[in-house]
């Protein structure tokens, strides 16, 4: 259940979720990369007063985290975006379509729509990039993809069900090449294994060798993907 972490001299109030687990042997805090969430792990029998008493105590360090958490911008002509890892200037065009040119993205229609229309943009070059390096990992290791789902995650860059059906953050188009193929032979090796034990990662390994240099910009620089606000 979320509590609050009062405002005060030290800045405005700061919702807390409190998440009781029989694993947890004391309190623990975690803020989420991706949004900004504040999470307290708790033992299934502390008491909720020991809980807020020990988070108050690292409210310098809370706030310190959300502080330096990427604010989100709206996006509109004249603004700059990733595309597959490049920085392209929004510029309004003729028509409308969307297309890219050198070191813009050119955007036809009302300039009042251009974040919507960049976003619908980058959901459609998503799909098809990452359709296409699915596809291609599972014929790899012998398996088909049921479905490719694209959503607005925040929590994970991607998921595989047992049908093999996956799910994908569309902001993976924003990253490098590298990084959305990452994504996708990791997913993939959850066809095989379950789990990320070490026989998964082998899986992984086998599909896109050197992986860690993917994982760890997604870890650095991951975050800042979701502080692009697209209108829609």
């Amino acid at each position: 259940m979320p509590v609050l972490l009062a405002s005060g001299a030290h800045g405005d109030a700061v919702e807390i979720t409190l998440k009781r687990s029989a694993r947890a042997r004391r309190f623990s805090l975690r803020v989420s990369r991706l949004d900004g969430r504040v999470t307290l792990s708790m033992p299934l029998r502390a008491r909720e007063a020991e809980a807020m008493a020990f988070a108050r105590a690292q409210e310098e360090w809370i706030r310190s985290t959300l502080a330096q958490m990427p604010q989100r911008a709206g996006v509109g002509i004249g603004g700059v975006i990733p595309v597959e890892g490049r920085m392209l200037r929004l510029v309004a065009g003729t028509g409308r379509g969307v297309r890219v040119e050198g070191e813009t993205l050119v955007i036809g229609g009302d300039p009042a729509q251009a974040g919507a229309r960049a976003g619908a943009f980058l959901k459609a070059l998503a799909r098809e990039r990452l359709v296409a390096a699915s596809d291609r990992y599972a014929a790899a290791i012998g398996r088909k993809v049921s479905r490719v789902t694209l959503r607005d995650t925040r929590s994970r860059w991607g998921s595989c069900a047992h049908d093999g059906a996956l799910m994908y953050s569309w902001r993976l188009v924003m990253a490098p090449p590298s990084v959305l193929d990452y994504v996708a032979a990791h997913e993939v090796a959850h066809m095989v294994e379950m789990n990320h034990s070490d026989a998964f990662w082998a899986v992984v390994e086998g599909l896109y060798p050197r992986w860690q240099v993917q994982r760890k910009w997604l870890h650095n620089e991951g975050q800042a993907l979701h502080g692009y606000r697209f209108g829609d």
